[in-house]
């Protein structure tokens, strides 16, 4: 149905029947429409978005992407700007200000109105990954002596400009946030009640300086809608809604997968980064490994005498290296997630290195049964013993370091994340041979 109708607004584009245009595309939910204006010509695009009424054009704005925006902003007149920058949400027109080019924020700003450009400096006052940069000065507050009647009037008369209406903030004169009150308690109580009779003092409130990670973990484990933001004084400055944190909550998914992979985060589409940039992203990891990789040559060198002697070992290293690093990739993995969602704490360190020991032994002994039978047949009994030796060693050492290093790195207040499986693996390998052959050396060198 959505396609069907996207594709009439096509077919009405093209025709250049621009009022049934205007009548068909507000039935369409916003990003459909954002995705549509960049299937368009540029002449296309600017006479469809001009065609939007004033609050769906900034709506749609806010759904497209970095670039598209700046596209968009590029071929607008001023006044057009102006008006297109008043529709935005607070929180949205300051994440547009804070990702362009300094000089042109300040052209951008100069076109505000004297009330949303003290909002806007207020909130690009604060650092970028902050609670700040994120919240929104849109919300209710009431007064804790105002009459439920008093409460609900004042609803309906601010409550058309705020983001949400869910959640009252009860504040005293001088802005000091009191409590957090559901706006269910506030209807179903008697009208001629107090605020001060529903509020119990209890509310969980975000510092506007703190990390936006900690707003969407605040959210998650309180299960909120939305979370009130203070300064040290306890003022209240803002509040974060849901879908801000969800898209913080998937910026941040995705700068750690990046990390995990070795790679610094892209701050653009994949689709849409220049070459360049992605090489820069890459390079750094990559010339590092090569270089901790050199030492895995020089501890094979060393062995030459055991490997001459016994060529079928050279049948066993990629395997035992590999599953060294992959069980210490999976440690990795699970320990920086951890980390990221507030399940563990840097205190529990020591309880997960005997858990992961354990479990670590256990996938060992189980992977050695498995390689014993091949060392076996390809090399012999004592080749079969050395690698199962090796294999249940590997895993153990692989998987500990693994655990081990997004805590370290969390504790030298580095992401946990940059424990990446490739730094693992390059970890793992070098470990891998010195465990191996010195194994090998120590049964096979008495033979």
């Amino acid at each position: 149905m959505l396609a069907h109708q996207v594709d009439s607004v096509l077919q009405l584009i093209s025709e250049h029947k621009w009022q049934a245009v205007r009548d068909s595309v507000i039935n369409l939910p916003e990003p459909e429409i954002a995705e549509l204006l960049f299937d368009l010509d540029d002449t296309e695009r600017m006479v469809l978005f001009r065609l939007l009424p004033r609050e769906l054009s900034g709506e749609v704005f806010a759904q497209l992407e970095k670039d598209q925006q700046n596209a968009l902003l590029a071929a607008l007149n001023q006044e057009e700007t102006r008006r297109l920058l008043a529709e935005l949400t607070p929180d949205d027109r300051t994440y547009l200000l804070g990702e362009l080019p300094g000089q042109v924020t300040q052209r951008l700003l100069n076109l505000l109105s004297p009330e949303d450009l003290k909002e806007a400096r207020q909130l690009l006052g604060y650092p970028p990954e902050s609670v700040g940069r994120l919240m929104t000065p849109d919300y209710v507050a009431v007064r804790p002596e105002w009459t439920i009647a008093q409460a609900l009037e004042h609803i309906r008369t601010k409550g058309r400009d705020s983001e949400t209406v869910d959640t009252l903030y009860v504040t005293d004169k001088a802005w000091k946030l009191l409590d957090a009150i559901s706006l269910r308690r506030v209807i179903l109580a008697e009208p001629t009640k107090t605020i001060a009779d529903l509020m119990d003092y209890q509310y969980i409130a975000l510092q506007a300086t703190q990390d936006r990670e900690e707003a969407v973990r605040v959210m998650e484990r309180y299960d909120l809608a939305s979370v009130p933001v203070i300064d040290s004084d306890g003022v209240l400055l803002g509040i974060v809604t849901f879908d801000d944190v969800m898209d913080v909550a998937a910026e941040e998914v995705t700068e750690d997968f990046h990390r995990v992979g070795g790679i610094s985060p892209l701050r653009e589409n994949y689709r849409d980064a220049k070459i360049f940039a992605l090489y820069r992203k890459r390079i750094v990891w990559l010339v590092a490994l090569v270089v901790m990789n050199v030492f895995s040559g020089g501890a094979i060198a060393s062995f030459e005498d055991i490997i001459a002697a016994n060529v079928a070992l050279v049948f066993f290293l990629p395997l035992l290296i590999d599953s060294s690093g992959n069980a210490g990739s999976q440690s990795a993995t699970l320990a920086v997630r951890a980390l990221a969602t507030g399940e563990v704490k840097l205190s529990d360190w020591l309880y997960l290195v005997r858990k992961e020991l354990l479990t670590a032994a256990m996938l060992g002994v189980t992977m050695a049964l498995a390689v014993s039978v091949i060392g076996v047949l390809r090399g012999g009994a004592l080749i079969g013993l050395t690698v199962s030796l090796t294999m249940v060693c590997t895993v153990i050492f692989g998987s500990v370091i693994g655990m081990l290093l997004p805590f370290l790195l969390s504790r030298l207040k580095f992401d946990p994340a940059a424990a990446s499986a490739p730094l693992i693996t390059t970890l793992s390998d070098i470990s891998g041979v010195f465990i191996y052959f010195t194994i090998a050396t120590l049964i096979l060198g008495r033979s």
